[in-house]
């Protein structure tokens, strides 16, 4: 009775759907003003009905109905309970649901935080949001139920979740990362109904740069949790494999880190409008891409769902009609909105424009890579693979131009500076980059290493370009304390941002060069000298879980003294129900190295063979999201858009220039 609840929830909240992608809308056509109030009561009303369905489908896990095929398929009663509810978006049908309730979510927070706007703005921009979600529901609906029952033949018990996602990972990566991706359908939805109304300008941006923010903001912390997941649970050693399935989640991110710059322009100066839309459509139109990837079953990943071509086909025609259909009204509407306001080469308009380039031609290369294979394989039937030999040759050196120009973007000024005095600024800057570059570079035992070198010259710099900026803006203040109160939690948001973008520099660049790794055989007593320490192997002893058996072994390290550093214990998984086995990584983790140990096969007389990693300052690369992503909040958060912006007399001629548009 609760999956049929269920299901009849989702079966209303399409039609809710429906209806908020209709009246609202009309109501802008026809100035009721009636029908456009309806859109606030509808998007709650969505939400609560796809909210009644997810907690109907986690009640079918917490109770085992294993006549629920969902369930049958991705629980077993001896699953622990925070794994059968985090399996609820473990597999295709239930991940969808999650996505449905957060585009759900995602339309109640504009409903709600969007009443300083002009109704006919909103009202538009919620028709768009439900038309979204009548492409998600009616996928959700005709090709992936997740109530579906399997009676009168319904299994005593389940199949149980797959063994990689029994873990902690799984519980906080996925919602975070579908956070970001259905949250770039606000930013659409506003660059549509501004396009729709014909009025693509400086209001337009500052009300979507929060919501761009915070959806960049989630899809960051989304990204570095499956980075930091797929390291530790996968028992590779490694943090990013370019899989096509994390690229369809990179892509997006760029393009939103070039959205929210260009909005920045677009607010502050009027101009990169056309620009700006562009980039809208297409981040939210590679989100979606992402998904197709995802869940179409054209790639073979261990993040993708096996899904049949059904699935595909019904998401590549809702892309192809997203995509189609904003572009055509982009083509038409965006030529007439031209930009008048000028800008010198030396500019911050120039550095942002820059910025953004570099970004796009990364995305670009990057969705090159990830397509070519697939359309390769569909022309003429041969396997390709793209691996990260091609993308590790241009992204790189992107990635550096990018933090060139963001040292240089945050001190320059808007329309004009003088190119001397920006070098009177930053020439301090530089060259304590150049210096202190070179100091760190020689002090490993390594040696000096070139993209070590710039690298750590690259994080220098923009660390600072960052403090000289500060220093300008609080020179002339009576008091340090004063002055550090005037400045805006957006100015420390950028600033934080920048500092994160380069502490994960500052980690790529150092476990790339400076880790270490082995695989060997030891037998209990053997040891390995790696990075000035001692693992000595002490042998495995059988151990029991809730619904596993393990081998784990014991390694004992130690430094050059023979003080105990850490002891790790690496295990060797079988799962009871599903009879595979997974490798459990042991890590005694750092800021400076993460040591890192994980079993691989039996190979006679107590020996095994080992994986032992020493991984340098891997931890500065998930700080560094995190950082960004903290970033991102403070400048949310700024009280400029928690401010009444729009008056009555303002609200209402805002709503004479949409409705007559």
């Amino acid at each position: 009775m609760i999956a049929e609840i269920g299901h009849f929830a989702v079966i209303l909240a399409f039609c809710l759907s429906l209806v908020l992608a209709i009246v609202p809308m009309m109501g802008t056509v026809l100035r009721q003003t009636l029908w456009m109030a309806m859109g606030k009561p509808l998007a709650v009303g969505l939400f609560g009905l796809l909210l009644i369905a997810f907690v109907a489908l986690g009640y079918c896990f917490a109770t085992d109905d294993f006549s629920v095929a969902y369930v049958a398929h991705n629980s077993n009663s001896l699953l622990p309970l925070p794994y059968k509810i985090s399996a609820i978006w473990g597999a295709h049908e239930g991940s969808f649901l999650l996505w449905c309730l957060m585009a759900a979510g995602w339309t109640l927070a504009v409903a709600v935080f969007s009443q300083s706007l002009p109704r006919v703005l909103v009202a538009r921009v919620l028709s768009i949001l439900g038309l979204c979600s009548v492409g998600f529901l009616a996928f959700l609906l005709f090709t992936s139920n997740p109530f579906k029952r399997l009676l009168p033949h319904a299994p005593i018990d389940g199949r149980d979740l797959n063994p990689l996602l029994q873990d902690f990972g799984l519980i906080i990566h996925p919602p975070m990362l579908y956070m970001g991706y259905v949250g770039f359908s606000v930013v659409f939805a506003f660059a549509i109904a501004a396009l729709l109304g014909g009025r693509l300008d400086a209001a337009w941006a500052r009300w979507s740069r929060p919501w761009t923010t915070i959806a960049w903001s989630f899809l960051t912390v989304g990204i570095a949790l499956g980075s930091w997941w797929a390291y530790y649970e996968l028992g590779w050693g490694g943090w990013w494999f370019w899989d096509p399935v994390e690229n369809a989640s990179f892509m997006p991110w760029l393009m939103g880190t070039a959205l929210m710059h260009s909005l920045a322009v677009t607010e502050k100066r009027g101009v990169f409008k056309s620009w700006t839309v562009f980039l809208a459509i297409a981040t939210f139109s590679l989100s979606l891409l992402g998904a197709f990837l995802v869940r179409s079953g054209v790639l073979t990943s261990v993040h993708a769902f096996a899904t049949d071509p059904e699935r595909g086909v019904f998401i590549l025609a809702f892309l192809l009609f997203v995509v189609g259909g904003s572009l055509l009204l982009y083509a038409l509407r965006a030529p007439a909105v031209q930009s008048s306001t000028q800008f010198s080469l030396w500019s911050r308009e120039t550095l942002l424009l820059l910025n953004n380039i570099v970004l796009t031609i990364a995305t670009a290369l990057i969705l090159v890579g990830t397509l070519y294979p697939l359309l390769a394989e569909a022309l003429s039937g041969s396997k390709l693979s793209v691996g990260p030999p091609y993308f590790n040759q241009f992204f790189p050196g992107l990635m550096v131009a990018l933090a060139l120009l963001l040292g240089i973007g945050i001190t320059v000024n808007w329309k004009h500076s003088r190119l001397m005095q920006l070098f009177g600024y930053l020439r301090w800057a530089l060259l304590g980059a150049l210096v202190l570059g070179s100091a760190l570079s020689v002090w490993h035992t390594q040696g000096w290493l070139m993209p070590v070198w710039i690298g750590l010259v690259v994080v220098i710099w923009i660390a600072l370009s960052a403090l000289t900026d500060l220093f300008h803006k609080l020179k002339h203040q009576s008091s340090l304390w004063r002055g550090l109160r005037k400045l805006t939690l957006s100015y420390y948001g950028m600033h934080l941002g920048h500092m994160g973008f380069a502490i994960c520099i500052l980690g790529v660049v150092l476990t790339s060069f400076y880790s270490e790794e082995r695989d060997l055989r030891m037998a209990p007593g053997d040891q390995l000298q790696l990075s000035g320490l001692t693992f000595t192997f002490m042998g495995t002893q059988q151990v029991t879980g809730p619904n596993y058996k393990a081998d784990q072994g014991e390694i004992k390290v130690t430094n050059a003294d023979g003080d105990v550093v850490t002891r790790l214990y690496p295990q060797k998984r079988q799962y009871q129900v599903q009879r595979s086995m997974m490798t459990e990584a042991a890590i005694d983790p750092g800021i400076t190295r993460d040591l890192y140990v994980a079993l691989g096969e039996p190979l006679g007389e107590g020996a095994w063979a080992v994986r032992v990693h020493y991984k340098a300052f891997v931890r500065c690369i998930w700080l560094g999201a995190l950082v960004m992503a903290l970033g991102g909040v403070l400048a949310v958060l700024d009280k400029r858009y928690r401010r009444r912006r729009v008056v009555v007399s303002t609200e209402q001629t805002a709503e004479t220039v949409y409705s007559h548009a």
